[in-house]
């Protein structure tokens, strides 16, 4: 069953974004609630210039940018209370904890 998964990787020519679809063809991956969070952190991180752009490969600072991703993923916190599975609710806070404190340091060099 690997070796069919490593080869159907292999063959696969959709690139990073997308994935074969049940089609046949290339097609974004399914949106779901972890995918959108780190979708979320991501952003965070990028405008921390902890991650590169993906083309240039530089990093930027921007800490209005990700100070708005992380009051974006508390609003999620706050609207969701109550109606998120546990694994969920454990990503979302875990991410604000991480990004919270990256943007500390972010913010004191």
């Amino acid at each position: 069953m690997a070796d069919q998964k490593n080869k159907v990787d292999k063959e696969c020519e959709c690139g990073d974004e997308k994935v074969p679809g049940k089609d046949g063809k290339c097609t974004m991956p399914e949106v779901t609630f972890p995918a959108f969070i780190m979708s979320l952190n991501t952003s965070a991180l990028y405008h921390l210039g902890e991650l590169g752009d993906p083309v240039t490969g530089k990093k930027i600072l921007d800490l209005d940018l990700a100070r708005h991703a992380i009051d974006t993923l508390v609003l999620i916190q706050t609207k969701t209370k109550g109606n998120l599975e546990k694994d969920e609710k454990e990503l979302l806070k875990n991410i604000l904890y991480d990004i919270k404190i990256r943007f500390v340091k972010a913010v004191k060099s």
